[in-house]
């Protein structure tokens, strides 16, 4: 029973998760300045060519839609990886306003939103649950939007969020597909850290793409209308469901690109 209030937020997830205070957790702030550029990084190769989403969902902290992961058609590889890392889901997280949102930072600056596509390691782990646990397990990208233009393609996502309002809702939501949400420019920055909701786990690769998407007010106004709560509990709008930048403790951040 975790949340994002005063009572149950990321200040008060380390009673119960104590490897929140662990040495690679998530999400952090980026100091371009201090990122090392890698020349051995490779381009990131996202092939969604597949559009295997199958629901979406109120998870009571998120909007989440997950994908069919049976096999690698819908994966990432490249970067910094040696295996394919197959879809499982995406998710956002954003604020009551535009002046934050976003769980990384960029130079200590926030963005309105940003977007999580959560991808496992399935050569080497048999579940989303194994890789989950495992130091190598997980690859998260994360995308940041800032308000500008409508996004043509968000379109049939915020006009699918009306039927997941309350928490542990869930609709049919095919034929989606991700590759929509990227930017042009694949440029990256790379660490190592881990889930940024409990369990908390140290097992993720993050890339986050230094392009940010634009979406419109009208559009990010529709995740404002999503609840932390179910259809018979007290209303309790969905915003600032991020956890705040975490100690870097010595990590190194590696850029795919010069400065």
């Amino acid at each position: 029973s975790w949340g994002y209030g005063q009572a149950d937020g990321p200040s008060e997830w380390h009673k119960a998760y104590p490897i929140a205070q662990g040495n690679r957790q998530s999400p952090i702030d980026i100091d371009s300045a201090r990122a090392v550029y890698d020349p051995s990084l490779q381009p990131l190769v996202i092939a969604y060519e597949s559009c295997t989403s199958l629901s979406i969902s109120n998870t009571g902290h998120s909007v989440m839609v997950e994908f069919e992961d049976s096999d690698d058609r819908t994966a990432i590889s490249g970067g910094p990886f040696q295996n394919p890392f197959r879809l499982k889901q995406f998710h956002f997280h954003w604020g009551t306003t535009h002046s934050q949102g976003s769980e990384h930072t960029i130079d200590g600056k926030p963005f309105p939103c940003e977007l999580h596509l959560v991808h496992w390691n399935a050569r080497k782990y048999a579940t989303f649950g194994e890789a989950a646990a495992a130091p190598d397990g997980l690859a998260v990208v994360g995308v940041f939007l800032e308000i500008g233009k409508e996004h043509a393609s968000m379109n049939r996502l915020t006009d699918a969020l009306y039927m997941v309002k309350f928490k542990g809702t869930k609709a049919q939501f095919r034929g989606f597909n991700p590759k929509c949400l990227l930017p042009l420019s694949l440029d990256y920055w790379t660490y190592l850290g881990s889930l940024t909701t409990p369990p908390l786990n140290e097992s993720v690769t993050w890339i986050v793409l230094k392009e940010p998407i634009r979406i419109s007010v009208k559009q990010l106004e529709k995740f404002r209308m999503l609840l932390f709560t179910g259809e018979e509990d007290q209303r309790i709008q969905m915003a600032d469901n991020f956890r705040p930048p975490q100690p870097l403790k010595g990590r190194i951040v590696r850029a795919s690109f010069k400065a």
